[in-house]
């Protein structure tokens, strides 16, 4: 479901997390996230979804739960849908990770993505 290289990065930073499959998805919750300001809340739940054919194939987006804002209490731009999975409203941000060398990335890659887009503060 998800590669040994994943799951020993995601414990080796000692991330709680878990992951499963729903639809040929690979469903990565990462609990206690913490957020940078100039969002509230400070911490939540980040949802990595990846494709059938990850690693090769690219994870898209990311999705936060609950709802975060920007402490204005703006909505972040382009984070303004909410999807519902296995119960629980999720936040999607439409960002898309920069180029993807398909053997090479991985879910360090796309972390760091993530991390970079929250840290435009946008």
């Amino acid at each position: 479901m998800l590669p040994e290289i994943d799951r020993e990065f995601l414990a080796e930073k000692e991330l709680d997390f878990e992951a499963h499959e729903n639809g040929g998805e690979t469903y990565v919750l990462i609990r206690n996230y913490s957020l940078p300001e100039p969002y509230t809340p400070r911490a939540c739940t980040l949802m990595l979804k990846l494709p059938p054919g990850y690693p090769v194939a690219n994870p898209d987006m990311f999705w936060t739960s609950p709802a975060v804002r920007l402490a204005s209490g703006a909505m972040p731009v382009a984070a303004d849908v909410h999807e519902l999975y296995s119960g629980v409203q999720w936040q999607r941000w439409s960002r898309h990770c920069g180029q993807w060398r398909a053997g090479v990335d991985n879910i360090q890659t796309k972390l760091r993505s993530v991390r970079t887009e929250l840290e435009k503060g946008k």
